[in-house]
């Protein structure tokens, strides 16, 4: 396909993807200019007076630049390219989320340890019907089920077909507990690397559905009466050798003494870190007891139960999956949120509690889970001063703001009127 524009996209701090086309002959190292404001938007497009919004400063220009080696091909006739965030004086925005895991990424580098990551993306299909947008009808859909009883029209094919196309690394796609609702893995890959590719995947996974009559969401519960739809972070640490360092088969748990501390440290700042993984409200419609989403402040060997799962293979495959992210998380920021999680618990030693012996459906060990609500969850975030001096403060700042506006307008919704507030966005 005649590739006739650039398509400049960022993530920004409502998970979605902003950006403008330029002309095609865009092909080298480039910039353009967004109002800064963008920061101080909510879903309603209120505009609020969050940290590093500039509202109340004249809404100046920020830069959005980018590289021509990152320009890759797109679909719908443009390539695409991710762009870094810059303010008029030429600083790194303190609130996206890609330089705060840039700079996670750096600070792993420094202890020896370069992070790896893997995504797992859920999310319901729907189509529209008498003016409503309702399930996807997969008439003979199971979990792990594939073809086209799974998937009448095709709309998964169209999205591997574009994958491959456009160079992103699916490993896997199927269908999941709850129907109509899909996987989408990534494969592995360096920390930065991941996270770009799952935030353009997604977006293109969600226009090529669109073109064929679906409305593929990842919203955290948009069916009240089926499963929530969650973000699964898997992550390993690579030494100077060349070595995964977070499993030891030996040990009795498949952790070395750095996997144990990265657990630790997720453990430590558990309820901290669902403001910044679950920031929406619909997210705590997804995280209660007994519905393997990461609620519970827990870990274990190969638990679907738990938030931190630890992989049952070891050497180059052993891993620590992270369970309680959701679709409206900055794909970035939570990635940078887990690592910084556990590279706290690296840092300070913590103890780490024993590994979950129940099933977490009738009884659980684990004392805890996260806040009830999403104020409940920034309440948390707010006190965890580590962990908020790890993420930034601006970020965080800006994220409360535009929440607690999320939580005052979204009061009065009712289960569908909740829903719409979300569903075109995630």
């Amino acid at each position: 396909m005649n590739q006739t524009r650039l398509r400049v996209l960022f993530c920004d701090h409502l998970n979605l993807a902003r950006g403008k086309y330029l002309p095609a002959a865009h092909d080298g190292d480039g910039e353009s200019r967004f109002c800064q404001g963008i920061y101080a938007l909510a879903y309603d497009k209120e505009l609020l007076p969050a940290p590093c919004s500039k509202l109340l400063e004249g809404l100046p220009d920020m830069v959005a630049r980018f590289s021509g080696q990152d320009i890759r091909p797109g679909w719908d006739g443009h390539r695409v390219v991710i762009a870094d965030q810059f303010d008029s004086a030429g600083n790194p925005l303190p609130v996206a989320g890609r330089h705060l895991l840039r700079r996670t990424v750096a600070e792993w580098r420094d202890a020896g340890y370069v992070p790896k990551v893997g995504i797992e993306l859920e999310a319901y299909a729907c189509i529209r019907q008498d003016q409503q947008w309702v399930p996807y009808d997969t008439p003979g859909a199971f979990v792990y089920s594939t073809g086209p009883f799974s998937d009448p029209v095709g709309f998964t094919d169209a999205i591997w077909t574009q994958a491959e196309a456009c160079g992103f690394p699916l490993e896997m796609i199927t269908t999941e507990f709850d129907s109509p609702q899909f996987e989408f893995t990534l494969c592995y890959d360096e920390a930065v690397e991941a996270a770009d590719t799952v935030f353009l995947f997604r977006l293109m996974a969600r226009e090529i559905a669109f073109r064929h009559g679906i409305l593929l969401t990842f919203m955290p519960k948009p069916i009240a009466d089926l499963s929530g739809s969650g973000v699964h972070v898997n992550f390993s640490l690579w030494n100077e050798n060349g070595d995964n360092a977070i499993g030891d088969p030996d040990s009795g748990h498949n952790l070395s003494a750095l996997g144990r501390s990265c657990v630790a440290g997720l453990i430590r700042h558990h309820r901290g870190l669902s403001g910044l993984l679950a920031p929406t409200v619909n997210s705590y419609a997804r995280l209660q007891p007994a519905s393997l989403s990461g609620y519970w402040r827990n870990w274990g060997v190969d638990h679907r139960g738990v938030t931190v799962r630890v992989s049952s293979e070891t050497g180059d495959h052993a891993r620590i999956e992270h369970r309680m992210a959701d679709g409206a998380a900055n794909t970035y920021t939570a990635v940078a949120s887990i690592l910084q999680a556990a590279l706290l618990g690296y840092r300070n030693d913590y103890p780490l509690q024993p590994a979950e012996t129940a099933d977490c459906l009738d009884n659980h060990d684990a004392e805890d889970g996260v806040p009830e609500d999403l104020g409940g969850a920034l309440n948390e975030l707010a006190g965890d001063t580590a962990l908020v001096a790890a993420v930034g403060e601006e970020l965080v700042g800006n994220l409360e703001t535009v929440k607690r506006h999320e939580i005052e307008v979204t009061a009065g919704l009712s289960g569908p009127e909740l829903r719409n507030y979300y569903l075109y966005y995630l």
